[in-house]
């Protein structure tokens, strides 16, 4: 089987070295030793776990390059802090921390601006989060982490919004392969809403009080989106004709508007 080789700063993936659980405790007990190549070892033989976990942040416009810094940094952090001690899996108290690192960086480098007390609140609260897991196996509620940190609920639960990347209102939120819903379609402003029904009834009025053959050519250039030489094949006219029918029944509208 073919192995598929990555290009990413400057590492190539397909020759990246994975440990195995016997090999990780090895090295941990061999740094705890003093042994600094342990340390390189461990860095080495860890990076395709920050490369799985970078993947579900491969939707964010950031250089994967960064990212992938960023997350050894976690990576690091993480090798100096563990303990073998602490009787669970190297990656389970990894994994955490690398996540951590990559959404601080990327918090820190969003464009809408948030308080700094706001974001203090909000790493606190994703930290103490971590370290409640790492402890009870399970995610807290917002009810505990309040307790934990002496704050509202609302607080925190505020907090961690201000932390959330925006959105964009063209973002597609369904497509079933027709024509696609964006985020700003399902938006409704109720007075922008009530003055279009004003309009539309308005313009309703005013078109029945067009004559047949515009209201005919602008429903089929306008509603059904046909050409003006269609129409004019259509009716059996040339397509001045039709220009000229289409540009007085819009002044008409016009003034019937006014």
């Amino acid at each position: 089987m073919a192995r598929h080789k990555v290009e990413i700063s400057g590492v190539n993936t397909a020759n990246i070295k994975v440990l195995t659980g016997e090999e990780m405790d090895e090295l941990f007990k061999r740094l705890q030793k003093g042994d600094l190549s342990a340390r390189e070892e461990l860095v080495n033989g860890n990076l395709k776990l920050v490369l799985s976990i970078l993947k579900k942040f491969s939707h964010k416009e950031e250089n994967m390059d960064d990212l992938f810094q960023i997350g050894c940094v976690g990576l690091l952090k993480a090798i100096d802090n563990f303990d073998l001690s602490y009787g669970v899996k190297f990656s389970t108290y990894c994994v955490p921390m690398i996540q951590g690192e990559v959404r601080r960086y990327l918090r820190d480098n969003n464009s809408i601006r948030v308080s700094r007390s706001l974001k203090d609140l909000a790493y606190k609260t994703l930290k103490k989060k971590d370290e409640l897991i790492m402890e009870n196996g399970v995610e807290p509620s917002i009810e505990e982490l309040s307790k934990e940190l002496d704050a509202s609920s609302f607080d925190i639960i505020n907090a961690l919004d201000s932390m959330k990347d925006p959105v964009s209102i063209f973002e597609p939120i369904y497509s079933d392969g027709g024509d696609t819903i964006y985020l700003f379609d399902q938006i409704e402003d109720k007075k922008v809403a009530n003055q279009d029904l004003d309009i539309k009834l308005s313009v309703g009025d005013a078109i029945e009080k067009l004559n047949e053959r515009e209201q005919f050519i602008l429903d089929q250039r306008f509603i059904i989106g046909k050409t003006q030489m269609e129409i004019a094949e259509e009716l059996g006219i040339s397509q001045a004709q039709v220009s000229r029918v289409e540009k007085n029944a819009i002044e008409n509208l016009k003034s019937l508007l006014q």
